[in-house]
């Protein structure tokens, strides 16, 4: 860690307490720099969270600034945020979600998790389609650097928006210490799947993100119900919240009783979810990282996920790739595994090997290569 130490605030006022997607890569990456000895981190948060943040990042100082309401909150970035940032000697902010105040004195980084709102609207809330793709162009005329989660989404960034500063490519990393191939203590895997109410012993299918259209959930509800009668004892665990258009995925299946909805899990229960799975299924349409999957195959799981997009990019033949939005392919890639596919342990050394450089801190390094430019 060289250069002169910059003084950079992160705004975390809208990770919520069951953290999930962009919320987790905020979690890590506040505390990825907060172990930097070249930042001087104040996380801006809202005004009721200063604990849990004090608690996360005891290096970093923690600005309760922000109420909590979310439209008040895009409206305090804008008409106060500003001048809280030119009192506080940062020498820059960064805004993590799309979002920066666009009259702020200091430079501003912000970043883009994906294009979406651009190539794909209908996976959204038609307001929130409108406001994201607004928020992402004056990215690209105000910030002074935008920090990108992949090749792919920078391109896609790229070619929507032509941005005026400069755009680095941040991969996100795993954290090495929660997704391992080895449980924390014999037994605690069985504990946490038993406090989801699932048999660790039965063949697991599991799935675990946001319960929405893009995440290709109700592809792989058709594709399990298409195997579920020559595995018997298999069980599909979808493990998230549901998002916009999130309906029950078992309303659709031809075997209900078979599907388990858990909702938000635990962080101590993601990894033994991965683990202990027959097969983790990430059978997203589009993403811009794809985090989850890259955290299955650093727990060993066996993988499948979906062609052309950053989980195809960055594993490669470390899984199973079949094509977005196609219940067939992903049906046999479902079986091929469940029927111990022996390609299996050559995928999951593949896996743990793609995943070793893939670290928050390596991500905390390319975000201070955008600070840099962003205040040069």
């Amino acid at each position: 860690m060289t250069g002169p130490r910059l003084a950079v605030a992160l705004d975390v006022s809208a990770v919520p307490e069951q953290a999930a997607g962009a919320g987790q890569y905020v979690l890590a990456l506040a505390g990825a720099l907060d172990a930097r000895d070249d930042v001087a981190l104040t996380l801006v948060a809202r005004r009721t969270d200063v604990s849990r943040w004090r608690g996360r990042s005891p290096g970093a100082a923690v600005a309760g600034w922000a109420p909590g309401p979310r439209p008040l909150r895009l409206a305090w970035e804008q008409a106060v945020l500003p001048r809280r940032l030119s009192s506080a000697g940062v020498d820059l902010h960064h805004g993590p979600h799309y979002t920066m105040p666009t009259r702020a004195r200091v430079p501003t980084v912000v970043t883009v998790h994906d294009c979406t709102f651009f190539d794909h609207p209908e996976w959204h809330q038609p307001a929130k389609a409108r406001f994201f793709r607004r928020a992402l162009q004056v990215a690209a005329e105000r910030a002074a650097a935008v920090v990108c989660v992949s090749e792919a989404t920078a391109e896609r960034f790229v070619a929507h928006c032509r941005p005026r500063g400069p755009v680095v490519v941040a991969p996100h990393g795993v954290d090495r210490e929660r997704f391992r191939p080895a449980e924390p203590a014999p037994g605690a895997d069985a504990v946490q799947l038993a406090r989801l109410g699932l048999d660790p012993a039965r063949p697991l299918v599991v799935f675990v993100g946001t319960l929405e259209p893009r995440k290709g959930v109700s592809v792989l509800v058709e594709a399990f119900d298409r195997v579920a009668d020559r595995f018997p004892d298999a069980q599909l665990v979808l493990a998230g919240q549901p998002g916009w258009l999130g309906r029950d995925p078992r309303s659709a299946a031809a075997h209900p009783d078979r599907v388990v909805v858990t909702g938000y899990v635990s962080d101590d229960a993601v990894p033994a979810l991965y683990r202990r799975a027959a097969v983790v299924a990430y059978p997203s349409l589009e993403e811009g990282f794809g985090l989850p999957a890259f955290e299955a195959v650093a727990c060993g799981a066996p993988l499948v996920t979906t062609a052309r997009t950053p989980m195809a990019d960055g594993l490669g033949d470390a899984a199973l790739l079949v094509e977005p939005g196609d219940p067939d392919q992903l049906a046999g890639a479902l079986a091929a595994v469940l029927d111990g596919d022996p390609g299996v342990r050559a995928r999951r050394q593949a896996g743990l090997d793609r995943v070793a450089g893939l670290t928050w801190e390596a991500s905390a390094a390319r975000h201070l290569e955008a600070y840099r430019l962003a205040v040069h």
